[in-house]
């Protein structure tokens, strides 16, 4: 390679990679940046509980389910298995599982939330007896009875009724 060709070729070099430096910092992210993304993770990371859980729509619901099979849930081990595949491991009932976690308000529930409720033949109206997930839009994941794992309406009907409380474990 002579001299001039070498010139060239290195001056294209410098070039571009000042121009890549360049984007690069143009682009580099700011601390609103970081901190907006890093609040969007946990909202991201809940709508992705929810969506492994709806590959189990329809599957059958058994009191008392054991958490080594996915042929058949109960309402906690349900949560228990999908949230255990993003890392999360949920205590074995829904009363254990609605004391982990933070408390949130039901006006502030996220995609993954866990939301709890007092109903079925053992509801006093105080001690939890099922647990979901909550799905965003007003809808909850869970299981229970006949349809399996169903969607619901949270703010209606028995749900609406036997809500207790919610809790945020992501």
């Amino acid at each position: 390679m002579n001299k001039q060709t070498f010139i060239k070729k290195a001056a294209i070099i410098s070039i571009s990679a000042a121009m890549g430096l360049g984007t690069l910092l143009a682009v580099a992210p700011t601390p609103q940046a970081e901190a907006a993304t890093a609040s969007t993770y946990a909202v991201s990371k809940g709508q992705q509980v929810v969506n492994f859980g709806k590959k189990y729509l329809g599957t059958p619901y058994k009191f008392g389910a054991s958490t080594s099979t996915t042929k058949v849930f109960d309402c906690s081990s349900f949560t228990k298995h999908i949230f255990k595949q993003f890392g999360v491991n949920l205590p074995r009932t829904s009363a254990q599982q609605s004391k982990v976690g933070v408390a949130v308000s039901k006006s502030n529930l996220k995609p993954g939330d866990l939301v709890f409720f007092s109903s079925g033949s053992r509801a006093n109206g105080k001690n939890v007896t099922h647990v979901a997930v909550y799905a965003g839009n007003g809808k909850i994941l869970h299981t229970y009875g006949k349809p399996g794992v169903t969607i619901s309406n949270l703010n209606s009907g028995t749900w609406k009724k036997t809500y207790l409380k919610a809790r945020r474990v992501l």
